[in-house]
């Protein structure tokens, strides 16, 4: 194997940085150069989502989280742009109070209220504001306790609530699962907990989750427009979720699964409609499977929904008639054909002649529309980039969502009904951008031994000379199955602005790309996406003959941990490598992680039916092969791949004297590298870069052959 390590060369890319900052501060005759992305332009990013469009087309409110370096937190606001006919009528603008935080709007029926979410002081956190003149401080309204959904009408609103217990709250109900057998010497002081049910953790919360037997599910309840006490609609203890009302304003449609309790891996959901006058339900999915996401065509005589028949089946857009009293007139028809990615997001059309939906596509992330009565899909919105939050005016006349591509954060647009006449509505991290440099993502495609075609980008290091010899970090994404794409990454800027060639794959296992390729891993990951990666990286080294062969670098998180932990265990062409909340045993996880089901639904079964399954794709199988220098960079409190993962690795480089450091970072979860502490984030891409630099760096000038 010839991963050994490099000689450190990050002493002299930093004497070479810094003679080129002197040349740049020296008088010239030359424009001085700008810089790459650095870690620290995170603190200067905003972030935009949550779009909603209100229902008249004169506002787009969107929520701005901006990043506070100095409290290390982020703060989130609601944000209104006016619009004139599909066309910015101002400046955006706060539209809440810029010492709360503020989340999820939403609009009354007419356009009057914004509704928001808001943890201002005691009580329910949802609140409401009149649009325009008089305007007024936000209030709550009397009785809602939970995220509106309007009535049509407006003079209803529908919400979901746990309802509340009897007497005190007991803050410690559920630690001690209702079955359990065993008693306690003292039940005053015990204060552990006794557990029954495998649900017991969630990642992102710090505390075990109570025994879902112990406490009450979400119910539906109804309260008038103008508040008051509400009616409870179900009583059926169990969580409800995804409310709708049909257009005639007579049902209500839900999505749950009955047996909650005893399906603690989610294989299951089913939707039923309700009556929101008598609270009569009829159930609408029938069989097997996970049926969810009910919407109601226009004339209520129609509900699209989606359907899938077991966790590693399709998702199927399905559509059942409905007569007057909410039963079928027909059984449900699968509508959106041989469409075999993945499908979000659905509406009908105002017209109810078709159905949209979103979808990532080979990248992208667009708007798609089928015929409701089925036939081939087309686009509604197009190119290279990632569109995401999109929300229409219920007359179709306008969109507003967010984009994002490889070079640009995430912005609000707004555009015609059929995607025409775009226009951007806010430009929050144009200042910072103007100030670096951000080289474009280059597409590259190559076959593999049966003749899938995988594609892939590679961005170029900022200053990039190809008379001069790169290294080059081959990223490798979560999931297995998730998507790189047309979207803006930091950490890829990063590294191209420290001297770095990125290159990031969709390898087999991949969503966007049809059902078939996003499944080709089941019970083989690591043995089939190895090739992807590795003839992956044989397609760019013939492309770019500039990148040093003998300096490449793997990186990831969550499967991409486990891709890097793989891929350093198996191939010798790695002289360094970033693991982040990797996973090293297969059997271990399963028994560890949050993400119940998971392994049992990608590998057939348990590690005990099939043992041969999870032993031959567990990276810690080949750990003695290892001789790439890793960082390992994991969380405390991280429930999805818990930290043993991570010990076993380093522990098992440690012993064997292969360079290695272990970087453990407190009040964290899985989503580190997303969404926590900003100060942790930040420090997480200084040590990610530092390694490379220090494992791979060598003196970029002179040509790759020495010449």
């Amino acid at each position: 194997m010839n991963g050994r390590p490099r000689r450190p060369g990050a002493a002299r890319l930093s004497l070479l940085r810094t003679a080129l900052l002197l040349l740049a501060l020296a008088p010239a005759a030359v424009p001085a150069q700008q810089r790459g992305v650095v870690p620290e332009d995170y603190y200067e990013m905003t972030f935009v989502g949550d779009v909603a469009i209100s229902p008249t087309g004169e506002y787009v409110a969107f929520t701005v989280t901006t990043v506070r370096e100095e409290e290390n937190d982020r703060h989130r606001e609601v944000w209104l742009a006016p619009l004139d006919e599909g066309r910015p009528a101002g400046e955006p603008f706060r539209f809440t109070d810029p010492t709360r935080e503020a989340s999820s709007p939403g609009w009354s029926p007419d356009g009057r209220y914004l509704t928001f979410q808001s943890p201002r002081d005691d009580g329910p956190s949802t609140w409401l504001a009149r649009v325009g003149a008089p305007g007024g401080e936000a209030f709550r309204l009397d009785g809602l306790e939970g995220s509106p959904v309007w009535s049509p009408d407006g003079e209803r609103i529908a919400f979901v609530k746990r309802p509340e217990p009897d007497g005190e709250p007991d803050p410690r109900a559920g630690w001690i699962a209702p079955d359990a057998i065993s008693r306690t010497a003292d039940p005053e002081r015990f204060d552990g907990r006794v557990i029954t049910h495998a649900r017991y953790k969630r990642d992102g919360t710090h505390d075990l989750l109570p025994h879902p037997g112990s406490r009450p599910g979400n119910e539906l309840y109804l309260l008038p427009a103008t508040g008051g006490e509400p009616r409870r609609l179900t009583d059926s203890d169990i969580d409800i979720g995804d409310v709708g009302w049909s257009p005639d304003g007579r049902w209500l449609a839900f999505s749950t699964n009955p047996e909650e309790v005893a399906d603690p891996f989610g294989r299951a959901s089913e939707i039923f409609v309700i009556s929101a006058e008598t609270g009569e339900v009829r159930r609408i999915s029938e069989g097997a499977g996970m049926s969810r996401a009910p919407a109601f065509s226009p004339d209520s005589r129609r509900l699209a929904f989606l359907h899938a028949e077991g966790p590693t089946d399709p998702t199927r857009l399905m559509v059942v008639e409905l007569r007057d009293d909410a039963s079928w007139a027909g059984p449900p028809r699968i509508v959106s054909g041989a469409w075999t990615d993945q499908i979000g997001g659905h509406r009908w059309t105002s017209d109810g002649a078709a159905i949209r939906f979103t979808s990532s596509v080979r990248g992208t992330s667009h708007l798609w529309e089928v015929p409701a009565e089925g036939g081939p899909v087309r686009p509604v919105t197009e190119g290279a980039r990632q569109l995401g939050s999109i929300d229409e005016t219920p007359d179709g006349r306008w969109l507003a969502y967010t984009s994002t591509d490889a070079t640009t954060p995430a912005e609000v647009f707004v555009a015609r009904g059929d995607g025409s006449g775009e226009q951007r509505l806010t430009r929050f991290n144009d200042a910072w951008l103007a100030e670096v440099t951000l080289n474009p993502a280059e597409e590259i495609t190559w076959r593999v031994e049966d003749g899938t075609e995988i594609q892939g980008w590679v961005i170029r290091p900022v200053g990039h000379d190809p008379a001069r010899s790169y290294p080059m970090v081959l990223k490798a994404h979560g999931g297995p199955h998730g998507m790189y794409g047309h979207t803006f990454f930091q950490t890829f800027h990063v590294l191209s602005g420290a001297g770095f060639f990125v290159f990031y794959p969709n390898p087999r296992g991949s969503t966007g790309y049809g059902h078939d390729f996003a499944h080709a891993t089941l019970g083989e990951w690591g043995l089939v996406d190895e090739e992807d990666f590795l003839t992956g990286l044989d397609a760019v080294l013939e492309r770019y003959p500039e990148i040093d062969e003998e300096r490449l670098g793997v990186s990831g998180g969550s499967y991409g941990g486990y891709v890097t932990n793989w891929l350093t265990g198996r191939s010798d062409r790695f002289s360094a490598a970033v693991t982040s909340r990797s996973i090293g045993s297969l059997e271990y996880l399963w028994g560890t992680s949050d993400a119940l089901g998971t392994l049992e639904n990608e590998f057939f079964g348990a590690p005990w039916e099939e043992p041969e399954r999870y032993r031959a794709a567990s990276p810690l199988n080949y750990v003695q092969n290892v001789t790439a220098p890793t960082l390992i960079i994991h969380s405390e409190r991280d429930h999805r791949t818990p930290m043993q993962d991570a010990e076993q690795w380093f522990l098992s480089l440690e012993r064997r004297g292969v360079p290695v450091e272990l970087v453990r970072y407190p009040r964290s979860s899985h989503g580190l590298s997303r969404d926590g502490e900003p100060w942790l984030l930040v420090d997480r891409l200084v040590r990610l870069q530092s390694w490379f630099e220090h494992w791979l760096g060598e003196p970029v000038l002179g040509a790759p052959d020495g010449g």
